[in-house]
């Protein structure tokens, strides 16, 4: 996750996550990813079950009507196991979470186990009353995925009408004082909405929006072709911070932030190295806190079944269930080899990555689209668009530095 108006438009400054000490259960949710703990944000995908039809979904959700894997009870069972493991945020996911009836119940036991409760909709099931329910419950935050303008949109969804429903929850949302942001997926066949959504966020004076770069995972996955080049990515990342830039100058101080590439770190700083390098350095230092991907070890996921996994979109790897074992157990045990290795990736990667400057910014980025492109799991990463020249040189943060943030994560 990077925080393009954290970074480039100077909201976030180092002092302001040293303030907290940087620990992840003092820190507020807009400076999270700055965390030395890297206590593990777990997307909870509570059901397979899905009112829509979309084109790119990655959990494959089948019909709204039918029964949970994971019971109510159970439910709130693997809460209170990452409650007492520091895990700072439960995000409810899906499918589309909103079909199912505990989900206020569950959010509220989040809440009341000390946990910041969010949630990731499509948003058309979002009704005032629905919202207010929400709101009550102490809900942190509500993320609405939208695809582009409403012809675009309605065409991924797969349901005519989800636009209009999408927006009319964004509207409830504000109603009742819930924080709601924008999620979009970049892909080939909605780039060019990213002024559209910008323009949403204007217009609805909505205070958040994710871009998120497309992550595939499987071998020969389809995916794969939906992807923009490099060159795209680029423009695209470069279109972002310009249009973030335009909202500030406006006076309007939303938060952008592009995630699951973790090249645009670097590019930010290099940009602003040209431009200001004073903020350059600021940057640097807390894209050093960021660490880059954390797949792993940040960010984990248990699907509808209990199935652990790294994140929401390698699900081929499994690392145990919560049916069967607590999270907590499964995230720490040094015996699952993969696990282990995520959480320090560095003495693993291979390619153009054993020869990056940024690595210890990047640590690599995605390992599931490594392997759905190449067939290993360790190979640079097939979505880095930064040039071999702007890799090449010596490590942009110390050694000295790094083993200054080892030792206060290890306090």
């Amino acid at each position: 996750m990077i925080g393009i108006s954290k970074l480039y438009c100077g909201s976030v400054e180092p002092s302001d996550a040293l303030r907290y000490g940087r620990e992840s259960g003092k820190l507020p949710s807009h400076l999270l990813q700055f965390s030395k703990d890297k206590k593990p944000v777990v997307v909870w995908n509570s059901t397979r079950r899905c009112n829509l039809r979309c084109v790119h979904c990655y959990a494959q959700a089948v019909d709204p009507d039918g029964k949970d894997e994971i019971s109510t009870e159970q439910g709130k069972a693997l809460i209170d196991d990452l409650a007492a493991y520091g895990a700072p945020v439960m995000l409810f996911s899906g499918g589309e979470p909103l079909v199912r009836k505990d989900l206020v119940e569950l959010a509220q036991h989040a809440t009341d186990k000390g946990m910041r409760a969010v949630i990731s909709t499509n948003g058309t099931l979002i009704t005032r009353e629905k919202a207010k329910e929400l709101k009550e419950v102490g809900l942190s935050y509500v993320g609405i995925s939208m695809d582009g303008g409403e012809e675009i949109h309605d065409r991924f969804r797969g349901v005519s009408g989800a636009y209009k429903k999408a927006i009319q929850g964004i509207e409830n949302c504000k109603a009742e004082g819930l924080k709601v942001g924008l999620r979009f997926t970049i892909n080939k066949r909605n780039a060019q909405e990213i002024p559209t959504l910008f323009q949403v966020l204007e217009d609805l004076e909505i205070p958040r929006i994710c871009f998120y770069h497309l992550v595939y995972s499987g071998r020969g996955s389809e995916l794969i072709k939906e992807d923009l080049s490099h060159e795209e990515t680029r423009a695209t990342v470069h279109q972002i911070i310009d249009l973030t830039k335009a909202q500030f100058d406006k006076g309007n101080e939303k938060e952008v932030l592009t995630v699951d590439n973790h090249a645009d770190g670097p590019l930010v700083w290099l940009r602003l190295l040209k431009e200001d390098p004073k903020r350059a350095e600021e940057v640097l230092e807390l894209l050093s806190w960021n660490e880059g991907n954390s797949t792993g070890r940040g960010i984990g996921c248990i699907s509808w079944d209990g199935k652990v996994h790294a994140d929401q979109f390698w699900r081929h790897h499994t690392f145990g269930n919560v049916l069967e074992r607590p999270f907590s157990e499964i995230w720490d045990d040094p015996n699952i080899e993969l696990l282990h290795k995520l959480k320090n990736k560095k003495p693993y990667v291979k390619g153009r990555c054993t020869k990056c400057r940024f690595l210890d910014i990047c640590a690599g980025n995605f390992r599931s689209r490594a392997e759905a492109f190449y067939g290993d799991i360790w190979a640079q990463d097939p979505a880095c668009y930064l040039t071999d020249e702007e890799i090449a040189g010596e490590p942009v943060i110390s050694k000295g530095t790094l083993a200054q943030q080892a030792c206060a994560c290890d306090d």
